[in-house]
């Protein structure tokens, strides 16, 4: 498998090894799976045909309030 070397300053490989540690994964790994995420970016296939897919009144948008019967305030 290749290797790469990478020249990085401590406080930024402190927070790779925290981030590895919290993962479980050993520095190498942690790296490659970052790269790959950035990499490989992208929408699963027939993402766009999961819109509207859910019907579910929860998604439906609030009412808004009418204030006709509000208290009238005192101009300034």
């Amino acid at each position: 498998m290749p290797q790469l070397s990478l020249y990085i300053d401590e406080e930024t490989l402190s927070k790779i090894e925290i981030a590895a540690k919290i993962e479980k994964l050993s520095l190498s790994k942690w790296v490659v799976s970052k790269l790959k995420d950035t990499i490989e970016h992208s929408w699963p296939d027939d993402y766009e045909l999961l819109f509207g897919a859910i019907i579910d009144n929860s998604f439906n948008p609030e009412r808004t309030e009418r204030f006709d019967d509000d208290v009238p305030r005192e101009e300034l």
